[in-house]
């Protein structure tokens, strides 16, 4: 199921709602974070004047394209974090690389990278090695 709405500041200051974020902000203020965001769509940086939605699922399995759907129904603007761009596949033993991460660690990420500016740290903090992706001079060791 999806996740309820929620707003947030990294002051971790949150308001909770039954309201949908469709009815509380604008459209065009909306971006909705998916890793399925396409054409390239990234999250350079965080614009203050808009609303990022975590596409979520409570649920142990991967659905693709899931939460990009949702937000095509919802004609809203997505993104998606800059895992390929800052970091590269590890070597693991299950060729597994996924970059599909749970609602805590998109939370983490995104309080990280508005608190320090850096994408490697953001990704550093909410980015487990265990979903095959590290920063190249992690890879180097």
């Amino acid at each position: 199921r999806l996740t309820d709405c929620f707003t947030l500041s990294c002051v971790f200051e949150m308001d909770t709602t039954p309201e949908s974020y469709l009815d509380l902000f604008p459209l065009e203020a909306i971006v909705y974070l998916t890793p399925d965001s396409e054409n390239g769509r990234l999250l350079e940086d965080i614009d203050p004047s808009k609303v990022y939605v975590l596409g979520g699922l409570v649920d142990e399995s991967i659905h693709k394209q899931l939460t990009l759907r949702r937000a095509r129904e919802q004609r809203l603007r997505t993104a998606r974090l800059p895992i390929r761009e800052y970091m590269v596949r590890a070597p693991n033993a299950r060729n597994y690389h996924c970059e599909t991460l749970a609602i805590n660690q998109v939370f983490d990420v995104l309080c990280t990278f508005y608190e320090t500016r850096s994408w490697p740290a953001a990704l550093r903090a909410g980015v487990s090695p265990g979903k095959g992706y590290v920063l190249p001079e992690a890879a180097e060791q």
